[in-house]
């Protein structure tokens, strides 16, 4: 199982709490976990990524193992502790401003 941990807006918006944890086949990559993840909770639908291009939406990110993965290519593997549910995969809501 993939744990995830979801920002406060998502959490409303699925009804859920902070951390979940979702069962994904195959290779565990980014796209896996949001198909995974949108897959339970329909309502989530592309509020983390374009219903368009699939791509992240600006203003959130992925971290895992204290990186940062928001840039890197959704179908890369995520990191092994992750994939094996010892780590979280985090969706963030980043803030911008000064």
């Amino acid at each position: 199982m993939i744990r995830v941990v979801l920002p406060t807006h998502l959490q409303r918006v699925a009804n859920i709490g902070r951390e979940i944890e979702l069962k994904v086949d195959g290779p565990v990559t980014q796209t896996a976990i949001l198909n995974a993840l949108e897959t339970r909770y329909p309502m989530l639908r592309g509020t983390i990524r374009s219903h368009d291009t699939r791509e992240r939406r600006d203003f959130v990110r992925f971290f895992a193992c204290g990186e940062d993965l928001s840039h890197e290519f959704p179908d890369a593997p995520v990191p092994d502790p992750v994939a094996r549910g010892i780590e979280k995969f985090m969706i963030v809501g980043a803030m911008a401003g000064g």
